[in-house]
């Protein structure tokens, strides 16, 4: 299933390259992405609390590579209105291998734009980070960017079936997850109940991790919340697949592969 899914990565790049120039991701998605963050953290400012400031920013620019890896549900409804839906169904290979390639795009690039964020914007707003800290937080990125792909990725599958809804679905999704996995507010702020909901969503750990990355430094207390990092992520990689592999058998027995809208 590796080679399919480096394969149908290889399309993925081909859309990248169509959608983006060196510059023109640099100078339009990067710089406002960027803006975005520096709004977030005035807030801090106009609140007069340098904890605030800091909260602010960290969680801002960690949601960024989230709300890029959530174009997914959109981009994964292109090969159902380019009509090569079919096609891939009528290959060997399965559905889901095929699809978790197709828009493995967004992944690098909610990387590199959350990196820039951290690393170059935050030392620029008097938000530094030591070296061991910056080389750790990279990798755990890496991780908050594939783990919530993998959760664009279930919603996507759902986008399939109502590609009408992708854009709603894609960004209520988003604003549901900033709003309550500690990007805005802490997770604390939340009654017991949604407290209890948004552990099973990557970023919450993810977030707490960089974090105590910028507080602290590395310890041995942030390998749980690692260890939840990676298994909420292969958690949702595992429901990803069979949603995909769901709508392939329902859509084979109702004709809704090609026809639905």
């Amino acid at each position: 299933m590796l080679s399919v899914i480096t394969a149908a990565s290889r399309v993925a790049w081909a859309d990248m390259r169509a959608l983006y120039s060196p510059v023109t991701w640099t100078f339009g998605w990067l710089g406002r992405i960027l803006a975005q963050v520096i709004f977030f953290a005035l807030i801090g400012l106009l609140l007069e609390d340098p904890d605030a400031v800091v909260f602010l920013f960290i969680g801002q620019a960690v949601m960024v590579t989230v709300v890029e890896v959530f174009f997914t549900v959109a981009s994964t409804t292109w090969e159902k209105k380019a009509g090569t839906l079919p096609l891939i169904l009528a290959s060997p290979a399965a559905l889901w291998a095929v699809l978790f390639g197709r828009s493995l795009q967004w992944v690098p690039s909610g990387v590199a734009t959350a990196s820039a964020a951290l690393f170059v914007l935050g030392p620029a707003l008097g938000i530094g980070w030591s070296i061991g800290a910056a080389v750790l937080a990279v990798p755990v990125l890496i991780l908050v960017s594939l783990s919530m792909y993998a959760v664009a990725l279930t919603l996507a599958a759902a986008a399939l079936r109502t590609p009408g809804w992708r854009n709603v679905l894609g960004n209520v999704g988003h604003l549901g997850i900033m709003l309550g996995c500690g990007v805005v507010v802490p997770v604390t702020a939340w009654p017991a109940g949604v407290q209890l909901l948004v552990q099973a969503v990557p970023l919450t750990h993810g977030l707490e991790v960089i974090r105590a990355l910028h507080t602290s430094g590395p310890s041995a207390e942030l390998l749980a919340p690692v260890a939840l990092l990676l298994t909420t992520g292969l958690g949702w990689a595992a429901v990803a697949a069979a949603a995909f592999s769901l709508f392939a058998s329902v859509g084979r027995r109702d004709g809704s592969i090609a026809f639905s809208e």
